[in-house]
């Protein structure tokens, strides 16, 4: 399970809006030089608040590995993989038409890029509905504001 830790800035109904801070892990990643954590900017997130937390809470906030690794997989894999089928096919295309091969192959590879994209943000709706894949808020780390918890003591 992957696990990051941030905080709420803002509750609606049932969803909050998490803040990720950067962690260690940030220090030795290859890619922390593209990525908006590491920039200065903010990774803010929308979670459903089953817990309850409140706007100032320090929270965790998970992902399933299997999760995990399968959308990294059609994110950085897919759309590689239909660039490199579309320019096969597209230089297989160009040379029974007569055409310039490696034009038919540039068309046809950027052609099916754009349609894997179109895709994967079909996906990304479908599975914010359903929820799957969707990252939780596992537990409240530290509360911003403590709750009474019974009658207030008024003996100073």
């Amino acid at each position: 399970m992957v696990r990051e830790q941030g905080v709420i800035e803002r509750v609606s109904a049932r969803k909050a809006l998490v803040r990720i801070e950067k962690n260690s892990a940030c220090a030795t990643c290859e890619s922390r030089d593209n990525c908006d954590v590491t920039s200065g900017k903010a990774m803010i997130i929308e979670v459903a608040n089953e817990l309850r937390a409140g706007e100032g809470d320090r929270v965790e906030i998970s992902v399933p590995s299997r999760s995990f690794l399968k959308l990294a997989m059609l994110v950085y894999f897919l759309p590689v993989a239909a660039l490199i089928a579309g320019a096969y096919a597209g230089g297989e295309w160009a040379e029974s038409f007569h055409v310039n091969t490696t034009l038919g192959s540039i068309v046809v590879g950027c052609a099916a890029t754009v349609v894997t994209f179109y895709f994967l943000k079909r996906f990304d709706r479908s599975s914010r509905k359903s929820g799957k894949l969707s990252p939780k808020m596992t537990r409240i780390l530290l509360r911003a504001r403590q709750e009474p918890s019974g009658p207030a003591d008024a003996s100073n």
